[in-house]
């Protein structure tokens, strides 16, 4: 087995979207190649109404997969197809927006003022781009959760895992989606398969990943690195880019334990033209999708 070294630990940064959303972007509007096939991640946890309510109003998305996990709160939302509905508390909403679709998304808080969720972008591959827009939305219940022998939990929303699969499936890039608590000490080892890249992003407790590189110092021969602090680097609101191998290594904090998202897709390959919510393949299949805006004719029927 080989160990997936860390190749990158960055924290998520303030930026404001939608009508003045107050939220946490891990990754997205740059160089994405590195996590190809995932474009962006945001964490919009947030416990002032006023930061929030104003929402993500009316706007179009093209060419991509959004993947939304609410923790707290619930999420309004509607669309042109005529779709409305909410996900509330450990629910999941999957959208393909293929060839275009128009929707808004709404954040509301739950009984006190909490709304904690994250909001991924996946790309579709040229061939999948304009496919029709569909939706996959799961209830927290149906989300199988497994306990490992250590206390160490995983719920699967997408993939395999430790025998489990997860509700969400025929997404084009196969990939892992998982949440998971490791106990308060406990270090762990997770498979991944080799031909994936992989992050994981923490946003409960603390712990360290095994081989991290500067500027954490993580000693990377052996054993020894047990034996050093964890860093505060990777704790809450902290993103882990995973180098190559086929398995990693995570040791908790001794307080709180460590609780992360890891997620692994196969990568696409493909040149990236992206503007906003559209992402294509060439600049001229971007400049279409604008003018298709402009003359009411982006939504596309059957």
């Amino acid at each position: 087995m080989s160990l997936r070294p860390v190749k990158r630990i960055a924290k998520s940064k303030p930026t404001l979207e939608g009508a003045g959303v107050h939220l946490h972007r891990a990754f997205g509007f740059g160089n994405t190649s590195d996590f190809d096939p995932f474009l962006l991640f945001d964490d919009f946890r947030n416990d002032v109404p006023k930061d929030y309510l104003a929402g993500f109003p009316w706007h179009p998305h093209r060419g991509i997969e959004t993947i939304t996990y609410v923790l707290a709160g619930t999420v309004e939302h509607g669309d042109s197809m005529g779709n409305r509905g909410a996900i509330a508390a450990g629910d999941i909403q999957w959208m393909t927006a293929g060839s275009g679709i128009i929707h808004q998304e709404m954040p509301k808080g739950d009984e006190v003022g909490r709304m904690h969720g994250f909001q991924l972008w996946a790309n579709l591959p040229s061939s999948l781009k304009m496919t029709a827009p569909h939706y996959q939305e799961v209830n927290s219940n149906a989300i199988p959760e497994v306990t490992d022998d250590d206390g160490t939990r995983v719920r699967v929303v997408c993939g395999n895992f430790w025998g489990k699969s997860g509700p969400v499936d025929g997404i084009a890039a196969e990939p892992l989606y998982i949440d998971v608590f490791v106990p308060p000490g406990k270090r762990k080892t997770l498979p991944v398969e080799t031909s994936r890249h992989c992050f994981a992003y923490v946003f409960e407790g603390g712990g360290k990943f095994c081989n991290a590189s500067e500027p954490l110092a993580v000693p990377t021969e052996g054993e020894g690195w047990l034996e050093t602090k964890p860093p505060t680097e990777a704790d809450n609101r902290s993103l882990v880019l995973f180098d190559s191998g086929d398995e990693l290594v995570v040791q908790a904090g001794e307080e709180h334990g460590v609780r992360f998202l890891l997620v692994s897709g196969e990568p696409i390959r493909e040149p990236v033209a992206w503007y906003g919510p559209i992402v294509m393949n060439t600049q001229q299949q971007l400049q279409q999708a604008f003018e298709e805006l402009e003359k009411g004719t982006f939504l596309k029927r059957g």
